[in-house]
C-alpha cells in the first residue's frame, strides 16, 4: 500500500524539503501543501520512469552534496577573480569532451548538473550514443586538467554511490 501511495519515497522527501526552502516559513498550510505535492508529483510522473534510482550508498550521496556545495563557494570567488581581475586576452575559454564511465541515467544527469551548477562550467551537450558530455569552460588553460579534475572529483564518487 504504501509503496503504491508513495513509488519514489526519496523523491517526495526531496520534494518537501525544497518545498520548505522555496516558502521560507515553517506553517501547518505549508506542510500541507507540501505533502500534497510531494505525493502528487511521484504519484502522476511514475509512469515515465519505472524503474526507482538505486543509491547504494545514501551516506556517500550526503558527502558529495557538501562537497558539491563547497565546490559552488569556491569557484565563486574564483570566477568573480577571473571576471574582475584578469585581462580578457588572458582568459582560456575552452570546450572539453568528458567521457563518461557511468552508466546510469540518474548518474549522469547529476554529474551534468554538478557541472553546470559550478560557476564558470557549464554542460553544453551529450554524445548521441551517450558516453561523453560536451563542457565549457570560462578558463581552462589546461583542458585535460578540468576533464581529470570533473572525472575524479565527481564522476567516480557518483559511480560508487550509483553503481
Amino acid at each position: 500500500m504504501l509503496k503504491r501511495l508513495f513509488p519514489h519515497p526519496y523523491l517526495t522527501m526531496t520534494l518537501v524539503v525544497l518545498w520548505f526552502l522555496l516558502v521560507n516559513h515553517w506553517k501547518i498550510g505549508s506542510l500541507v501543501m507540501a505533502t500534497l505535492l510531494a505525493t502528487a508529483i511521484p504519484l502522476i510522473s511514475s509512469a515515465w520512469w519505472p524503474d526507482r534510482a538505486m543509491v547504494k550508498r545514501p551516506l556517500s550521496l550526503a558527502t558529495y552534496t557538501v562537497l558539491v556545495l563547497w565546490d559552488v563557494i569556491v569557484a565563486n570567488f574564483q570566477v568573480a577573480r577571473i571576471v574582475l581581475f584578469m585581462p580578457r586576452d588572458k582568459i582560456r575559454s575552452n570546450w572539453i569532451t568528458i567521457p563518461l564511465d557511468l552508466h546510469s541515467p540518474e548518474a549522469i544527469s547529476l554529474l551534468a548538473g554538478t557541472i553546470t551548477m559550478t560557476p564558470g562550467t557549464l554542460t553544453a551537450d551529450m554524445s548521441a550514443c551517450g558516453r561523453a558530455l560536451l563542457v565549457h569552460a570560462l578558463h581552462a588553460p589546461d583542458p585535460a586538467a578540468v576533464r581529470d579534475d570533473i572525472k575524479t572529483r565527481y564522476e567516480s564518487r557518483l559511480k560508487r554511490i550509483f553503481e
